[in-house]
């Protein structure tokens, strides 16, 4: 990325951008959406949500695996990677469920399936137990954050602070591109994942409308009701959980099973954080014995 621009630019910086094929851009009235499109047009959709701070490359090693069979959809979140806001965007957990809903609509599509990781896992879950939306049949979430951030009494002030400091996203931009601060990071996801990876997380968090849009949404996250949304699931949803993440802990998705009845926890014993990044062939397999209902209720070990 270029020293002193604050977007991203998709003809430079998506250069390489993994499955750069599959890019389409998008317009509603909130976004101007950069969203992956792979897999047979006639297929079942699967909707594949990243989390806070990455963005659709995330799905990078899942999307050739899933599109043989599915119609794959990944979308850059609001403010994230290459989807632009089209002015003042609502980054809480609601707003992007509306963007999202509009977004769909825009493509005459309802997903089947909705695969989120971490914050995007909420956002499938307040997705398929929203009456909006047309109601999928599986939901699946990877490390997925269901619970208010530990110490969020600190937390959310201070995000809510930065957020509305112009200077502090790009404060936070310089910083990656002149220390280390981009490659620690990406250690403490405790995830191996590949160096054509890591190397787009490190040009996102040179951008401060990415940073902006990473702490814009920290800043509006309230799970304080998230139960709620998890009871009021239509079928049970399949959780798959990393023991060593230590991002989001896997209480967090043995939590979700209590709440959302008859669902089935995965836990693995390793991959970090960013799971899916690194043991995608995994994931399709859950995914599968998910989606084809072979497997009783309750908790699997991996």
């Amino acid at each position: 990325m270029t020293l002193g621009r604050d977007r991203l630019n998709w003809e430079t910086d998506g250069r390489n951008w993994p499955n750069r094929s599959a890019s389409q851009f998008v317009k509603t009235n909130a976004c101007d959406w950069h969203v992956q499109i792979a897999g047979p047009d006639t297929a079942p959709m699967i909707l594949l949500l990243h989390g806070t701070g990455a963005s659709s490359h995330s799905w990078r090693h899942l999307l050739p695996l899933l599109s043989t069979r599915f119609r794959v959809v990944a979308p850059d979140l609001p403010g994230h990677g290459f989807t632009r806001p089209r002015g003042p965007t609502d980054l809480s957990l609601p707003g992007m469920v509306r963007a999202l809903t509009e977004l769909l609509s825009g493509l005459d599509r309802c997903p089947a399936v909705i695969l989120g990781h971490s914050a995007g896992a909420a956002i499938a879950v307040t997705l398929a137990a929203s009456k909006a939306s047309a109601v999928p049949r599986h939901v699946i979430g990877i490390n997925g954050a269901y619970l208010p951030i530990r110490g969020n009494a600190l937390f959310s002030p201070l995000a809510k602070a930065l957020f509305a400091n112009p200077f502090s996203a790009s404060m936070f931009s310089l910083m990656s591109r002149a220390t280390p601060l981009g490659g620690n990071l990406l250690t403490a996801t405790g995830s191996p994942i590949d160096e054509e990876g890591r190397a787009i997380y490190r040009m996102l968090l040179a951008s401060p409308a990415h940073v902006r849009g990473a702490l814009g949404m920290m800043a509006a996250w309230d799970l304080s009701r998230f139960d709620a949304t998890l009871q009021r699931l239509p079928f049970p949803m399949t959780l798959i959980a990393a023991k060593d993440d230590p991002m989001v802990p896997i209480e967090n998705s043995s939590h979700a099973a209590r709440q959302a009845p008859g669902s089935r926890l995965v836990l693995t014993d390793t991959g970090g954080h960013l799971l899916h990044e690194c043991r995608p062939a995994d994931i399709v397999r859950w995914l599968d014995e998910a989606i084809g209902n072979e497997r009783p209720n309750g908790a699997d070990a991996a």
